[in-house]
């Protein structure tokens, strides 16, 4: 099966890349398409044959973490700064992860942690995924969020996981992936996308670190 490369980033680290300011970007996607990441071995992650019956694309993006299925029951969100060198990823994870969580306080989801190593919870159930990417002193830190998500499609096209937090206990998709709809009432995605993306542009709380 042949797989493309997730583009939907490429601007935020043009745009780094010439200012050397933080770009976000907020949106919905507006198809299926399951997306591996930087690492990923499709054979392992993905149940081809239902990806290939089915026709849905098959991406790669430039951060890491396991396959994912998007859906428009998700909303993304991408962040690319300006971060030198390599390291401190941890570090970068955790402050853009707290970043986040505070904004989607604002919209009064209540309770939102971090578990593992880049997942955003609520209790014992996984409500976002995050990945990394670091190159030529641009930092892109990208999260899908369940708001709205068609589990069945997740359950067809991703296998288990490879590798998994402790906190997921072996546990399958349906039992271990949440939603945070519950918490905000009916809202649609695109409704959040577009607060969301107000409230995390106005808020300056996490700032880049000095010494990536």
């Amino acid at each position: 099966m042949k797989i493309g490369a997730y583009p939907f980033d490429d601007a935020l680290l043009e745009a780094v890349g010439i200012d050397r300011a933080r770009h976000i970007h907020v949106y919905v996607p507006g198809e299926v398409h399951v997306v591996l990441g930087r690492g990923s071995k499709a054979e392992a992650e993905l149940n081809l044959t239902a990806c290939h019956e089915d026709g849905v694309p098959v991406l790669r993006r430039r951060g890491g973490g396991c396959a994912v299925v998007l859906d428009p029951g998700n909303v993304i969100v991408s962040v690319a700064e300006h971060a030198p060198g390599f390291g401190q990823n941890r570090a970068h994870f955790r402050r853009l992860s707290a970043w986040l969580i505070q904004g989607l306080e604002r919209l009064g989801v209540a309770g939102l942690e971090q578990r593992g190593i880049s997942d955003l919870a609520l209790g014992d159930r996984k409500i976002g995924g995050a990945s990394l990417h670091r190159s030529r002193e641009r930092l892109l830190y990208s999260v899908s969020l369940l708001i709205a998500p068609d589990i069945s499609l997740i359950e067809r096209y991703l296998k288990h996981p490879p590798r998994e937090p402790d906190y997921r206990a072996g546990r399958p998709h349906r039992e271990f992936l949440g939603t945070i709809r519950n918490a905000l009432g009916h809202v649609s995605p695109k409704e959040l996308a577009e607060s969301l993306s107000q409230i995390l542009a106005h808020n300056d709380s996490s700032e880049p670190l000095q010494n990536g």
